[in-house]
């Protein structure tokens, strides 16, 4: 079993008519392996060392980074972890190897047995979600913009907005991890649990 941990909330907001202010969710998992979830813009990299020390860890304690895709506020830091394997989407690799493995066909890596990642695209063609069986026994999903925040599951037009590559398979990814997962950690805002109205809701809106 892992523990999860959010380091920092995500967040969006317009500001104006062409501009947005948005940082994603950043997502600890303590267990067999010690794994950063989606690294924040490039200016995070103080935040996100002050937030692992809180935890008693360093940046070359991490033994995976996973960026649930990758936008440029989900990789911003990855090069703080010269240690880890790097999972970008579909794009598993270290330092100069990479990995190939089957993720457009729908495979599912295990990083453990208490950790996987999902393919999940939608939002882009290979975002991934990382599925973790929590401490208490629960399956939290780290979803990165599969979900934007909770709000988004009665009004689709948040995670329109915030794009999206294919909104028919995003739907059906969306479907597909709210019915397995007991919380949910959105790509831009925190951390919610998951209820059977919720399930129902985004069920309703499959095509």
């Amino acid at each position: 079993m892992s523990e999860v941990i959010v380091l920092y909330d995500g967040y969006s907001k317009m500001s104006s008519s062409n501009e947005m202010t948005a940082n994603c969710t950043c997502s600890l998992i303590k267990g067999i392996d010690n794994i950063i979830v989606d690294s924040m813009t490039a200016w995070d990299s103080d935040k996100i060392i002050s937030g692992l020390k809180t935890h008693g860890l360093a940046p070359e304690d991490i033994n995976y980074v996973v960026s649930t895709h990758g936008h440029s506020d989900h990789i911003g830091n990855n090069n703080l972890f010269l240690k880890a394997k790097h999972i970008v989407g579909f794009s598993i690799s270290f330092k100069d190897k990479y990995y190939i493995f089957p993720f457009e066909k729908g495979e599912e890596y295990a990083i453990n047995d208490s950790v996987k990642v999902i393919p999940t695209p939608g939002h882009t063609l290979s975002d991934v979600t990382v599925l973790v069986k929590s401490l208490q026994n629960e399956n939290i999903a780290i979803t990165g913009d599969l979900f934007e925040k909770y709000e988004d599951i009665e009004d689709s037009s948040i995670w329109l907005e915030a794009g999206s590559e294919d909104n028919i398979r995003q739907l059906r990814n969306r479907s597909k991890i709210i019915d397995i997962a007991d919380w949910i950690i959105p790509g831009h805002g925190p951390k919610f649990k998951v209820t059977n109205d919720m399930r129902q809701i985004v069920r309703k809106q499959v095509v």
